[in-house]
């Protein structure tokens, strides 16, 4: 059965309010400013970002609440016995941009589908996750990361965080580069395995759990000294993750094909970011460790930093 709509939007609320006050809090000086807008075909949502901070260049946490008469392909692509039918999408994404190269970006999603709901029994799964995209990698960081999010997942199943922190590493890969997009975490759809309420008290805690695994990284580096070349190694990065965002991103491609509104579907993406041919980093050096060791599948959990 489905639950309380009702509950799951004042959960997502009051989630978007914390990860923006915990931003706002190790930030210091940036304050978010809000949008809120409405769907001509039912629905809206709230949008925040914070935008040239001491910390975080820029940072959008969105929280949403949309309707609709039928499911638009990227949402039904994988499941054929819902397309067309009436749904209902709520959620919460957060995409955070440091200034300080050696402060990692992530993203966090946590959402709530219903689907068929005009029928008598309406299908309803939760997905979500958060992932970490460093530029210069550090292991300590990358353990607290994924020990985190063992924690977030272990009450509600031994076999659960190696299965979503696989389907995370192959969700968040680059085709066209064959390239990881960063390290990792935790990555679920579809998912209803548990039942309504244990299903939700998972989203739950993958939700709460996002802070805890990225705000003590940002305390850690964001008052290392970088220059010139870090900055733009930076900005070569943030190149892959507009070239996924825009490419192969589900939620960027649901929300346009479901006449979102553009500007928060689009809040993904950071503020400055450069294209240079046939760039490479020097064998050896940092940035070359980034994608010689960092970027590679493996089991951090049983990692000594």
């Amino acid at each position: 059965m489905t639950g309380d709509p009702t509950t799951v939007r004042a959960y997502l609320e009051g989630l978007q309010d914390s990860i923006c006050s915990a931003l706002e809090s190790e930030d210091g000086a940036g304050r978010f400013v809000e949008e809120t807008w409405r769907r001509a075909e039912g629905g809206g949502g709230r949008t925040r970002i914070l935008s040239g901070g001491a910390v975080f260049e820029k940072a959008g946490v969105a929280f949403s609440h949309v309707v609709g008469a039928a499911l638009p392909p990227a949402a039904s692509a994988r499941r054929p016995d819902i397309a067309g039918k009436q749904w209902s999408a709520l959620g919460v994404s957060a995409v955070i941009h440091p200034r300080n190269p050696y402060v990692p970006t992530s993203h966090a999603n946590v959402r709530y589908f219903v689907a068929g709901t005009d029928g008598p029994t309406p299908a309803w799964w939760f997905g979500g996750g958060w992932d970490l995209t460093p530029f210069y990698g550090f292991d300590e960081d990358a353990v607290h990361w994924h020990r985190t999010a063992q924690g977030a997942v272990a009450p509600f199943g031994a076999a659960l965080h190696a299965r979503f922190k696989k389907a995370c590493d192959d969700y968040f890969y680059l085709k066209h580069r064959a390239e990881p997009r960063g390290i990792g975490g935790l990555f679920f759809d579809d998912f209803d395995e548990l039942g309504f309420e244990r299903s939700f008290a998972l989203t739950r805690s993958v939700g709460d759990a996002f802070i805890a695994a990225y705000r003590p990284i940002v305390a850690r580096r964001k008052a290392t000294a970088y220059g010139g070349r870090e900055r733009e190694h930076q900005l070569r990065r943030r190149g892959r993750y507009v070239e996924f965002n825009l490419l192969q991103d589900r939620g960027t491609l649901f929300g346009l094909q479901s006449g979102g509104r553009t500007e928060a579907i689009l809040m993904s993406l950071p503020p400055l970011v450069r294209w240079d041919y046939g760039a490479a980093p020097q064998p050896g050096s940092p940035e070359a460790l980034l994608l010689d060791y960092f970027l590679r599948p493996r089991d951090w959990l049983g990692h000594t930093p």
